[in-house]
């Protein structure tokens, strides 16, 4: 299948009919289910390298903590006006209740979240001097969830799915997601008769993802996950669309959404490939930008718009956010602007 890549005029003429129908977000009703973290960052100055050992010194000035993974997708929905129920797994300890506090503030609702006790709540320390990262620190434990952890999730997924359109599962390969639980919440979905959106990720093996409706690997993951021997693949079109025709074989979808970073996006059906370029003005920092593109994409998907509309949506609010630094969520009035512009 060839690639189809959309005209500068073409291109302009869509995002003002997606501006248009904008207001139709709050229509959409999602069930975002995945691993979550609590962001961290501390910001200074560096002005010596330690007498120790020959590293820098960060003075703090600030910290500052955000939703990160899952629970920023949840918040980016929320921001954007649409409805959102998170399902993740938290320890019993203080990150989960700053965790508890940023969501309450963001709009979030918590109280779907699963507590695993004896499991730390997954915590991302950066440590930052204007906007460079010196240093990150993680406190987590990757460990698949135990019996009764992942009977209450599934559980839990199971009366919310009742209201709402779309199921989206956001892997981050932290232990939330086995092949068993996945693959039930594909099916509990698909018996309720709602549609599917997968973020995978890279070290997962692709049989859990058997089923979904929409699968949005970025391209690195996309290559991986296709099994195939990336010695013999060049990043060109023809491999490009060799691992695509190899992912929808192996996981029975109906799309296919490829992030390509700087260049933007694919989305690839059983009749077309659309190629739509990044709409950055500027980068600052990339962190979360993912997040917000799944959350764009499923929350217009959710509320009715094509596939297509929803890449070119999705594609102007990762443009707001890398334009920012850390994990932060698109805003409705933001991503009409970039659409606009």
């Amino acid at each position: 299948m060839n690639l189809d890549f959309i005209s500068p005029v073409e291109l302009m003429n869509k995002k003002m009919a997606v501006s248009e129908k904008l207001q139709d977000l709050s229509r959409g009703r999602l069930l975002v289910i995945g691993d979550i973290c609590l962001d961290e960052y501390y910001l200074g100055d560096v002005r010596r390298i330690s007498p120790e050992a020959p590293v820098p010194v960060l003075e703090v000035k600030t910290k500052d903590q955000r939703l990160g993974l899952a629970a920023n997708v949840a918040q980016n929905v929320v921001s954007l006006s649409g409805s959102c129920h998170l399902i993740g797994v938290v320890g019993d300890d203080a990150t989960a209740e700053d965790l508890r506090h940023l969501m309450k503030k963001a709009g979030v609702d918590a109280s779907s979240l699963v507590v695993a006790k004896g499991r730390p709540t997954t915590r991302k320390t950066r440590l930052m001097s204007g906007n460079h990262h010196i240093a990150r620190v993680d406190f987590e434990r990757k460990q698949f969830l135990d019996k009764e952890t992942e009977n209450l999730l599934l559980s839990k997924a199971n009366d919310l799915m009742e209201d709402i359109d779309v199921v989206v599962l956001e892997d981050y390969a932290k232990g939330v997601f086995s092949e068993k639980s996945t693959q039930t919440l594909i099916e509990m979905a698909h018996k309720k008769n709602k549609k599917v959106f997968v973020d995978p990720h890279r070290d997962t093996p692709i049989s859990y993802y058997i089923g979904a409706d929409v699968f949005k690997p970025n391209k690195e993951e996309a290559f991986i996950l296709s099994g195939l021997n990336l010695d013999d693949l060049r990043e060109d079109e023809n491999s490009l669309n060799l691992v695509t025709q190899t992912l929808f074989k192996k996981l029975g979808c109906e799309h296919l959404v490829v992030t390509l970073g700087r260049e933007g996006m694919l989305h690839i059906d059983k009749t077309q490939a659309l190629a739509m370029p990044t709409q950055a003005k500027q980068t600052f920092d990339v962190t979360g930008a993912g997040d917000t593109v799944l959350a764009t994409l499923s929350l217009a998907w959710a509320s009715g718009f094509d596939l297509n509309e929803a890449c070119i949506a999705a594609n102007s609010a990762a443009g707001v956010v890398v334009g920012k630094v850390g994990c932060v969520a698109c805003t409705y009035d933001e991503l009409l602007a970039a659409l606009k512009s």
